[in-house]
């Protein structure tokens, strides 16, 4: 087993900068694409909702990696690692649902279904299960998780912006709505892959 710690600041910034550009869970591995499409269309909503997804990840992370390496593996219970991580994610995102509809209603109302459908989200399942999948200690599945979450603010951000710009523009009756919006987000993804590389020669 790893250690529970390793600090390596090279490979640390190498894992956060590829989570949010290269491997961006949204734009080049096409993971939560649901809440991607229907949150991205005001930027206040697209904020708040990418800060739950990342507080989420960092969460589940914090809380999923003790359990895959102090519980699943010692005990040889790792056909549960799937079921016992959606009960996590689960319990935190009800966690951040009371919070956010105390102290931010406003946004709570705003999100609407798409708040508890994090539990849903494949991006955070896949962020816990991928750091365990990528054998990082500790240290680096956290850095990882931010740096996805941060990816995946990035990206609906971004789109945030070309939303509001197309709604500006004059769309033909044939691709208004969802196909333009898809078209868009092809684009978008299609401009992430010029990232490909980049981060190995910047810190090679």
């Amino acid at each position: 087993m790893e250690s529970l710690l390793h600090f390596d600041f090279k490979g640390l910034v190498i894992i956060l900068m590829s989570a949010v550009l290269v491997n961006n869970y949204v734009l080049q591995r096409f993971l939560g694409i649901c809440s991607f499409l229907g949150v991205s269309k005001k930027l206040d909503q697209a904020t708040g909702m990418s800060l739950a997804v990342i507080f989420v990840m960092l969460l589940a992370t914090a809380v999923t990696w003790p359990i895959q390496y102090y519980l699943l593996e010692p005990y040889g219970l790792g056909y549960m690692q799937t079921v016992l991580f959606i009960l996590v994610i689960a319990a935190l995102v009800q966690l951040v649902e009371i919070v956010i509809k105390k102290y931010i209603p406003a946004l709570y109302s705003a999100l609407g279904v798409y708040l508890p459908l994090i539990t849903t989200n494949c991006a955070v399942l896949a962020v816990a299960i991928l750091n365990v999948d990528s054998r990082y200690d500790f240290l680096a599945s956290m850095v990882n998780s931010l740096g996805s979450g941060l990816g995946y603010f990035l990206a609906m951000v971004l789109f945030s912006g070309v939303r509001a710009r197309m709604e500006d523009g004059e769309t033909p009756a044939a691709f208004q709505d969802l196909p333009i919006t898809l078209i868009a987000a092809s684009i978008v993804s299609i401009a992430f892959f010029g990232f490909a590389g980049v981060i190995d020669k910047l810190f090679a």
